[in-house]
Formats: structure tokens, sequence, C-alpha cells
């Protein structure tokens, strides 16, 4: 981006570990994007807009107040303000965000909410921008949305609202098991075996009242028998995705799909669910957020 160039506004994904922005052009395409590692874990009240303009200052306009629309962990209760939940079912966007208030007068901040859910208890916080951001491109569309990830999300969608969801800590247990258990002397952090990923959850999902004995199994095997740490790694996974997919069967089974996440994480899913006789479309995560972004920024702009 040269000196002549500014951006109309600028879009950011602020994550508990990740702080993303993008400079946007008026028909929403990226100029320029930075990244850093001060997400919301690692940050206090007052230590926000710091973090932010350590990104964007050579992208403003020191004449014109540039808007930021921002989602994620930033608007959580820890984070530079707190962006209320919207309770679903809703769409996934309102008529207003949340302001932050900035120091800076070359930017003014707004903040996209989250949605909670009563009952059962859950809430989402950056998903529902990644959702907006599809539906904006599937207005039509009617169907399930997963979003795997540290904690997926399956989102029952209809009429282009937020109907119902329901959150898994896979990835959380995953990483907490693989890293942290006994099966840390199992697990490899690379490698994977196909075979071992598929009967791993097909077990998972035909008997899942026998979850725990499994994942201790997976330890003992590799004690008795030759087993490589990428083909643990799989039953592992394998293990954890089957006992997801038996309890969301629920939300998933007979519906239209969609997958938005990582391309690697999105692939391992689809491949659950094609064994299972269900088919999905995959979306990558940074676009769909990029979109729901777009949206937000779109709204902003037609708001009296």
């Amino acid at each position: 981006m040269n000196a002549m160039s500014k951006p109309s506004w600028i879009a950011v994904d602020w994550g508990t570990t990740r702080l993303r922005a993008f400079a946007m052009t008026q028909s929403h395409e990226v100029m320029a994007r930075g990244d850093s590692d001060k997400g919301m874990a690692t940050l206090c009240t007052q230590e926000f807009e710091p973090a932010l303009l350590e990104l964007i200052t050579p992208w403003l306009d020191p004449v014109r107040v540039t808007p930021v629309i921002a989602c994620g962990m930033v608007g959580a209760r820890q984070g530079w303000i707190e962006a209320p939940y919207r309770k679903a079912p809703c769409p996934p966007f309102d008529a207003e965000m949340v302001q932050a208030t900035a120091r800076d007068p070359r930017i003014q901040v707004s903040i996209v909410s989250g949605i909670s859910q009563t009952d059962p208890a859950d809430v989402m916080r950056g998903e529902e921008t990644q959702i907006a951001g599809f539906l904006a491109g599937n207005p039509e569309f009617d169907g399930v949305l997963c979003l795997p990830g540290t904690h997926t999300k399956w989102v029952l969608i209809s009429a282009g609202e937020i109907v119902s969801f329901v959150t898994y800590m896979t990835g959380e247990m995953f990483g907490l098991l693989s890293r942290q258990s006994v099966l840390r002397h199992t697990i490899g952090t690379n490698g994977w075996d196909d075979d071992a990923f598929g009967d791993a959850l097909s077990d998972a999902i035909s008997k899942p009242q026998f979850f725990a004995a499994r994942l201790f199994s997976l330890r003992a095997t590799s004690l008795l028998s030759d087993i490589s740490p990428g083909s643990a790694r799989a039953r592992l996974s394998g293990t954890l995705i089957g006992i997801e997919l038996a309890a969301a069967k629920g939300y998933w089974l007979g519906q239209n799909i969609a997958v938005i996440g990582a391309a690697a994480l999105s692939k391992i899913y689809v491949t659950a669910l094609r064994a299972q006789g269900a088919n999905a479309e995959v979306y990558a995560a940074q676009d769909m957020t990029l979109a729901g972004l777009s949206a937000a920024y779109a709204q902003l702009e037609t708001t009296p």
C-alpha cells in the first residue's frame, strides 16, 4: 500500500491468541493485512487500542476518520469493551454494534456482538460473523453449519436466522489429552493414518459408552504392540470426532451441511461426515470472516 492509497475501512478479527487486521477498499477487497500475537488473553483493557494501532497506523488517513469493524473476543467481558450477547433465535447481526472508546481521532471502532442461547446454555463470539459471511453468499440456505475448531459449533440455520446451536470442546480435549494426559507418550505431533481414523470414528459412533475405555486402550495398544505416533494421533482424533458426531446427530442427519473452518481440520470433518453418508461443502474460515465483516460494514453505512 503506498502513501496515496488509504483503505475505506479496516476489518479486524481479534481472537483469544491472535489479532488479524485487513485494510479494505470500499468494494471489500483486501489492500493489506497485518497479524500479531496480541490476542485478547494477553491484554488488559487499556492495551487494546495500542495493540491495534501497532498494526494499522500506516493505513490511517491523518485527516479522515477510518471505520474499524471488529469481531471476536475483543468484545468479550475481558476484552476492549463488552459487546453483550444477543439471544438466539436471531439473525447473525442486528442493526447496531457496540462502539469502543478510542483516544486516537483517526479511528472509529465498532464491535460485533456475540450470540447466546439459554436452554441449553451456550454462547458464540466470532462465529456469528463467519455465519453472516456465509449467509451473505448463500441467502437461501436452510440446514446446518459446522464450524470446527478448539470449540466446534453445530448451528441450525433457517430463514436467515441462527435457530439453535451446540458447542463441543473436541479440539480442546484433543489438545489436553495429546499433550497433558498419559496419552502424551503415545500421540505424535504429526503423521496420520486414514484407516486408523476411520476405524476409531466408526467404533466411537456405534459404541459411545466406551469412550473413556477406548482412550486408555489407545495407551495400552502403544505399550503392547507396534503403533506409530501418527496412527495413534489419527485414532484419538477419530474417537473424539466420533463421539461428537454421535451426540450431534440430531443436527446433521438428513440436513444440508456446510463446514466453515481451516482447510486441514475441515477436511477431517468432511471425511467423518462422508463415512456416515452425509456430504458437506467446505468454506474457508477467513473468507467467511471477511465476508461477514464486510456485511457488518455495509450495514453500518446504511444505518441512519
